[in-house]
């Protein structure tokens, strides 16, 4: 069955590629997207790609009103939220920036939800909510404590989310614990463009690989691990967006609350990632060790199969494919969209 599904923060990295995936599934979409942290030429690649034209609203779901005129105009069948801030490191420095856009913002998206009756949501949740988890891999219902305000205001919503079903069971809902997406779409054309200096390693990686940043910086080296530094569980992009399909089918059928991981159950640590980067690349990579970050765990990867079981989902794509297609991107787009 065609839903059309409103997709906000859809001109971002996870977004863009999602809404791709909802097209290519037969789903009408319409995105949402201040652009704060996006660029209006991400959608026009994927318009490229897909073959189809897509409404766009530059908006801010703080704005209640034209959200509101946006919902009677376009009367979507469910919402996929992936808006919101989403540096750990940034909301240590800016807490109330990250309530503000993140709290404030979503709970104006559902209350325009339910005077609209549109009660069914994919929220884009985080592995944050795991906080420094005591043994991994991670399943979903480990104990949940977060070490920074990013990871905070996920869990909050996560929590305001499952209040609404217990009091409404007509809502749908289910929370995707995202881990650490990297890798672009395969043509080259669309992948990660962060504004300014990248929160993120792999784009910060690759900005080094093709020149436009000295050296990476490694942030810590004395942490439990092999090698001493941070480990994580990298996953695809395209692979991520196809969870988020495989939850809307989950959904059409009227599921209730639910709560995935989404992750390929592997941990790579970050000199891993440069030397997998090197490899795609074919040359080195300087970098230096520097000190911790603060809110930044040891180790932190998942076991996805609860998400395989219950959505038939599993991530396909290995690490190797994961640095040739983000190298792709920025090799041949070194300023992102702006070339």
């Amino acid at each position: 069955m065609q839903e059309k599904i409103l997709v906000t923060g859809g001109a971002g990295f996870i977004g863009t590629h999602t809404v791709i995936e909802l097209i290519q599934a037969g789903h009408q979409v319409v995105v949402v997207d201040n652009l704060v942290n996006s660029n209006r030429k991400s959608l026009e690649v994927v318009e490229r790609i897909t073959g189809v034209e897509i409404p766009f609203y530059e908006a801010d779901i703080r704005d209640t009103d034209t959200l509101r005129d946006i919902f009677k105009q376009e009367e979507p069948t469910g919402v996929i939220h992936f808006a919101g801030l989403k540096a750990v490191g940034e909301s240590t420095r800016i807490p109330l920036a990250y309530y503000d856009n993140n709290i404030a913002g979503t709970l104006s998206l559902l209350k325009v939800m339910e005077e609209a009756n549109c009660k069914n949501i994919i929220f884009s949740s985080s592995a944050t909510v795991y906080g420094d988890p005591h043994t991994v891999p991670i399943l979903e219902d480990f104990p949940l404590s977060v070490t920074n305000p990013y990871g905070r205001t996920k869990l909050m919503l996560e929590e305001i989310l499952t209040d609404i079903y217990k009091a409404d069971s007509e809502w749908n809902v289910v929370l995707l614990r995202y881990f650490n997406p990297i890798g672009a779409h395969e043509s080259g054309d669309l992948g990660e463009n962060p504004n300014g200096i990248p929160n993120n390693l792999l784009p910060y990686v690759t900005q080094v690989a093709v020149g436009k940043l000295e050296q990476v910086q490694v942030f810590g080296d004395d942490y439990d691990t092999e090698d001493g530094t941070g480990v994580r569980d990298y996953i695809h992009v395209v692979d991520l967006a196809k969870g988020h399909v495989a939850a809307l089918q989950k959904i059409q059928k009227g599921s209730g609350l639910n709560i995935y991981n989404l992750g390929t159950g592997k941990g790579y640590s970050v000199l891993e990632i440069i030397q997998n980067m090197e490899k795609a690349v074919g040359h080195p990579i300087p970098y230096r060790i520097v000190e911790r970050r603060p809110g930044d765990i040891a180790a932190c990867y998942s076991d996805p199969a609860k998400a395989k079981a219950e959505l038939g989902w599993e991530a396909e794509f290995d690490i190797t494919k994961m640095c040739e297609d983000a190298w792709r991107w920025q090799s041949k787009h070194p300023n992102g969209f702006e070339d």
